[in-house]
């Protein structure tokens, strides 16, 4: 087998397991799946799994670097038809309340892991942070474009409508969820705007 070939396999295993990480962690969760179920449903080897990560934890924060990388191209992707400050707040919104509103979703997946890694020094849990210090840092830049006053109290507004929106969107109607946070969202700018006005 040559080089170019083994390399092919080897990255199809590494992305089969990976694949099979990511939908079965956000199903049901990380605690409750164990290394052989994955090894399993991806059809490989104990030894192919060790080979590409050295355990469960590095695996579980492939899974978490992987929905980080999809979250932020789908926010950017998300702004790329916006013109205005004001359209691409909005537009991150309908993203997420596009997200709420999909097959499968099962709220956060940095919240939900979070959760089982309660621990402020474990690598997940510092996985998580920088994730959702990226988001807050974010949408605070977006929304320091929307007005002149300081962003940083508005972007923590939005971060704490997001996260319960996602709690909520898995729990009850996610029509009606994303409808509020939407409007949510609409009153943020309103505000900042006014404040603009005001000045």
């Amino acid at each position: 087998m040559s080089r170019k070939s083994t390399e092919g396999s080897t990255s199809e295993a590494r992305a089969r397991l990976l694949g099979t990480a990511v939908r079965i962690f956000y199903a049901e969760g990380i605690h409750s799946v164990g290394v052989d179920r994955i090894i399993e449903e991806a059809q490989v080897t104990r030894a192919t799994l060790y080979r590409h990560f050295s355990g469960k934890e590095d695996l579980v924060l492939a899974y978490l670097e992987q929905a980080d990388q999809g979250i932020r191209a789908q926010l950017s992707a998300a702004q790329d038809g916006a013109h205005t400050p004001g359209d691409k707040v909005r537009a991150v919104g309908r993203a997420i309340a596009e997200g709420i509103r999909s097959e499968g979703f099962r709220g956060c997946a940095f919240l939900n892991a979070v959760a089982e890694y309660p621990d402020p020094a474990h690598p997940i849990h510092q996985a998580v942070l920088a994730h959702r210090q990226w988001f807050l840092d974010t949408v605070t830049e977006l929304l320091a474009n929307v007005g002149d006053a300081p962003a940083e109290a508005a972007g923590r507004h939005f971060v704490m409508l997001r996260d319960g929106a996602m709690a909520a969107g898995c729990l009850s109607d996610p029509g009606l969820i994303t409808e509020t946070f939407l409007e949510s969202v609409e009153g943020i700018l309103q505000a900042r705007s006014t404040a603009h006005a005001a000045d």
